[in-house]
């Protein structure tokens, strides 16, 4: 194709040429694509699209709060278990176990004044693992520099939305420590 057939077939597109296949069809061999096969969605068609993928939608979303109703039917029931070494804690200090599961670190925390306080390790903004700052008295994230209460889990300050999970501790008579259990960290609602 020379430069001139090209000018000519310009101009005639762009001086209103109304029909553009016949502006073009001299050089539809050098581009094969048929236009009569290509595929046509009509308005009927995109609107079932949309009720079909709406319907799927929702259903699927329904079924997925039915499962979440029927789950939270059933409580979790966690194992007790004794912190070892919790006697032994001095005041003002802290000991980090695993609670509930293996794989789920945990801080016990001595107060001053002798009670205990338990919660989940990881912080709530981005799981950051929390530790006792022993001369502020609280726990901090490192990571992105949050505060929680010593005594409520709450959040001093930070970005984490809400407070740590606290551990459920059941203290013995004879000074064993056993964690019984674990309120998510919204328990300021309760």
């Amino acid at each position: 194709m020379n430069s001139k057939d090209l000018s000519s077939t310009i101009k005639k597109v762009l001086t209103g040429d109304s029909d553009v296949r016949e502006a073009v069809s001299p050089h539809q061999r050098e581009f094969p694509y048929g236009r009569d096969s290509e595929a046509q969605v009509t308005r009927r068609e995109f609107c079932n699209f949309l009720v079909l993928t709406s319907s799927a939608l929702f259903v699927s979303t329904g079924a997925f709060t039915a499962k979440a109703i029927y789950d939270s039917r059933f409580a979790e029931v966690l194992p007790k278990l004794n912190i070892e070494d919790a006697g032994s804690l001095g005041a003002g200090e802290s000991l980090n176990f695993r609670y509930p599961m293996a794989s789920d670190s945990a801080i016990l925390i001595r107060s001053r004044d002798g009670e205990y306080f338990a919660y989940g390790q990881k912080c709530t903004h981005l799981a950051c693992p929390v530790y006792f700052e022993k001369n502020k008295q609280r726990l901090e994230c490192p990571c992105h520099e949050a505060g929680f209460d010593m005594r409520t889990g709450a959040v001093l300050y930070g970005p984490p939305p809400r407070p740590l999970d606290k551990i459920v501790l059941d203290i013995r008579e004879n000074g064993e420590v056993w964690a019984v259990g674990k309120i998510s960290g919204d328990y300021e609602h309760e």
